[in-house]
């Protein structure tokens, strides 16, 4: 359905017209979507690892992956795996990467958290169309007049790496079709080291675990079920399924030693409040030491995470604190499981630690040169908006200066998880007050929820051009949710 046909259904749906959509909304973003599959028990299936991606480029592909025991489902991939191969690459040192589009529908390539120029940042309409003889659909949004730097079959994103060690990770970012590709399996893992994380005695190898939490509704022949189309569904899609690296909520053995999980919510709309079940003896279950840009200052204690779509925790978890043959539970408090860990006792060594001192490169930013304010809300006609405006590719709403240090103010009466390209933040104040529990560190995605104010600070580094500022909610995104900004020299 075209995006206004469907602002207009969703609109009259629910009775909205002349009165402000807002208005009869829910202050808590989503609808639960459920699925018509046989579903399996929690804690059948074994956690496994994505593989690390090796070589230059990566082929985005249809694959058919077991994900529900006895079904098959036909997901997007990259190279063929659901979350897409690791990219592992070292501050300081450039990469390039290919991604050749061999499926069905254009393709728009972002890493989220990379500092990189904007002809390799992933604006929206950039698209990669799919290889000749491959394609089932040449359009691709009802927008007026657009003209992105279009490619045919390939294209190779650039990647300075002029950026701290952090977990950033890789997806799908084309315009107005972003939320039903990654839900379909567009989504990555991409890892940063440098020289200051690796000189840290953090747990390593086999006890560093990256997971991509996502929600997802299946078919009963095992397909994904997404409501393209649906007014219903314009304010987020839930799956009652929690896959952690594309399995419903698997069991992994630790050893009795520090774990470093690196956690990713993935998930299109679904925020997590994630606990240990039972809790460790003593309390700070979670030992945050990293959020979105890396590594913190110090570290931080929490009995719970609240994560927000597209948010990064890098905590360690000492599993040494249970007697061995636990069942530890890592629970959604607002959704129910996520998945187990089985505390085996078979290997005691741990070498491994958390200092007092993770970083020293968080230092906070200078007065800034201005501040603007971004509100967040819908209009009447239901499309989510930035400061009254539906998006629209060229228009630029700020111009900040490069090198220069800007405060932007965001607001709203609903929650959106708000995601700024090209520099990471830091958050300055939360209601005119301290920050939040969650707001420490470098971020590139802050929690706004409902009648908050979210104060941040960015200074513009490095590269001119065109970038995005939007809500990380996928179904709002794709519902006109996004503003660019011009970086000018």
């Amino acid at each position: 359905m075209r995006r206004r046909a469907l602002l207009g259904a969703g609109a009259a749906a629910l009775g909205v017209a002349g009165l402000g959509w807002s208005l009869l909304t829910p202050k808590r973003p989503g609808k639960l979507l459920h699925s018509r599959a046989e579903l399996p028990k929690p804690f059948e299936a074994r956690l496994t690892i994505p593989p690390v991606h090796t070589g230059d480029e990566i082929v985005q592909r249809e694959a058919d992956l077991r994900i529900l025991p006895g079904l098959t489902t036909r997901a997007w991939t990259y190279d063929g795996s659901f979350p897409g191969p690791t990219v592992i690459t070292r501050s300081g040192r450039a990469a390039a990467l290919t991604h050749r589009n061999r499926l069905p529908e254009p393709v728009v390539v972002h890493l989220h958290g990379g500092h990189t120029p904007a002809d390799s940042d992933g604006y929206p309409i950039d698209e990669i169309m799919p290889e000749r003889g491959t394609a089932t659909t040449t359009t691709h949004h009802d927008m007026a007049a657009m003209s992105g730097d279009m490619t045919v079959g390939s294209r190779t994103y650039r990647y300075p790496m002029a950026q701290r060690a952090a977990t950033l990770w890789y997806h799908d970012h084309r315009m107005g079709f972003t939320g039903p590709a990654v839900y379909r399996g567009l989504a990555g893992f991409h890892l940063v080291r440098d020289d200051e994380e690796d000189a840290l005695p953090l747990p390593r190898g086999e006890r560093e675990l990256p997971l991509m939490l996502t929600d997802r509704a299946f078919e009963a022949d095992g397909s994904f079920r997404y409501p393209a189309g649906d007014p219903v569904f314009m304010n987020g899609v839930l799956g009652d399924v929690v896959l952690v690296n594309g399995l419903p909520w698997p069991v992994h053995e630790v050893d009795p030693a520090r774990y470093r999980l690196r956690l990713l919510n993935a998930s299109n709309a679904r925020r997590y409040r994630l606990e240990l079940d039972p809790p460790p003896p003593g309390g700070a279950a979670f030992a945050q030491i990293g959020s979105d840009g890396g590594l913190l200052r110090q570290p931080i204690g929490h009995d719970s995470l609240q994560i927000a779509p597209a948010e990064r925790f890098d905590v360690v978890v000492d599993f040494g604190r249970y007697k061995p043959g636990t069942r530890v539970r890592l629970v959604d408090r607002d959704g129910g499981n996520v998945m187990r860990f089985d505390v085996t006792g078979s290997r005691r060594d741990d070498d491994s630690a958390v200092p007092p001192v993770l970083s020293r490169t968080a230092e906070p930013l200078p007065p800034p040169a201005r501040t603007r304010t971004f509100a967040f809300n819908q209009g009447p006609d239901g499309a989510w908006r930035i400061n009254d405006l539906e998006y629209r590719p060229g228009r630029a709403v700020a111009r900040p200066r490069l090198g220069e240090v800007e405060h932007w103010r965001f607001v709203s009466d609903f929650h959106h998880p708000v995601h700024l390209h090209l520099n990471h933040f830091q958050v300055v104040s939360r209601n005119a007050g301290g920050l939040g529990a969650y707001d420490h560190g470098w971020k590139d995605t802050v929690d706004l929820r409902a009648s908050e104010a979210v104060e941040v600070a960015v200074r513009f580094t490095d590269y001119t051009g065109t970038f995005m500022l939007h809500c990380h909610n996928l179904e709002h995104e794709d519902m006109a949710m996004m503003a660019d900004f011009v970086v000018e020299a």
